[in-house]
């Protein structure tokens, strides 16, 4: 492990940030499964580490390095989001005001228009299950495992020149 050169890791932080909205945007597109507040808000860590990998292939000498940790970081923060998530999804606790009751503000008949205008995608209900977990599920195991390795790679490797 520690004659990995920092590109390398970078490259995977990337692609397989990049692999993760893939298979979101699949879910949603190709079958129909829109996402909820919650399953929004893990898209974005995803994005942010893309573009930290790509600037860690691009400059790994400079700054790989710390790329690569805040991309561990990232990672972690998205586990968060999808264990609490996974918690809102299990009714262990309530989700985000957002994520399970409408706006009732306004007259009856913008509230009205506003229900039937509005395709409500609640964050505690599991809209697909594998194996009896949810993608959120999957995405804490995922996550943190991908958190622990950027994080574990920085810790336990010295610096060596990018290939």
């Amino acid at each position: 492990i520690s004659d990995i050169p920092v590109s390398y890791v970078a490259a995977f932080i990337a692609l397989s940030s990049a692999f993760s909205l893939i298979a979101a945007f699949t879910a949603q597109y190709g079958f129909g499964l829109s996402p909820c507040y919650l399953c929004l808000m893990q898209r974005v860590p995803f994005a942010i580490n893309i573009l930290l990998g790509g600037l860690a292939v691009w400059k790994p000498n400079n700054i790989g390095r710390p790329l690569v940790s805040l991309a561990g970081l990232a990672f972690l923060v998205n586990s968060g989001i999808a264990a609490y998530h996974s918690g809102v999804e299990r009714k262990w606790w309530t989700g985000l005001s957002g994520c399970t009751t409408p706006d009732m503000s306004g007259s009856i008949e913008d509230l009205l228009k506003r229900i039937q205008e509005t395709d409500v995608v609640r964050c505690d209900e599991i809209p697909w299950s594998m194996f009896g977990l949810s993608m959120a599920n999957y995405n804490v195991f995922f996550c943190l495992g991908l958190g622990m390795l950027c994080l574990g790679f920085i810790v336990f490797t010295r610096r060596i020149p990018a290939r």
